[in-house]
């Protein structure tokens, strides 16, 4: 059964109670967010699981994003998209809806990596990127 903290966290780490400032101190590492970019390729619709405050999501694309923490999604600048409420373990969404999709800085929250990484796969025709970092 998959724990959720009172603000949504999904995993270990409540990010109700350690995420208070997230965005003033998770900046992008340039060379991460151009990697991101290129893995991504010709994608022009993304999925962001677990996208926190937003930090590594390309703006020149149409994103969608998934966070499980209140917090967090309260923390995503304006001229990103509003979060969805939800877990990698179960994305609401139908197959095939995404052209690329990505997990940056997440996996380790996840209560089930092999069903968080199938559920991304089904929902997405191209490209899947993970990152264990």
């Amino acid at each position: 059964m998959l724990h959720r903290h009172t603000d949504g966290s999904a995993g270990d780490a409540d990010y109700g109670v350690i995420g208070n400032g997230y965005i003033s101190y998770r900046q992008p590492e340039p060379a991460i967010a151009a990697f991101i970019e290129k893995a991504l390729g010709t994608a022009q619709t993304v999925l962001n699981v677990g996208a926190g405050a937003g930090s590594y999501e390309p703006t020149n694309r149409r994103v969608t994003a998934v966070e499980p923490s209140a917090s967090m999604r309260a923390q995503r600048p304006a001229h990103l998209s509003q979060a969805i409420d939800a877990v990698a373990e179960t994305l609401p969404f139908t197959d095939g809806l995404f052209d690329a999709s990505m997990a940056s800085f997440t996996v380790h929250q996840w209560h089930d990596l092999g069903e968080g990484l199938a559920e991304m796969q089904r929902v997405t025709r191209g490209p899947v990127l993970g990152s264990y970092l």
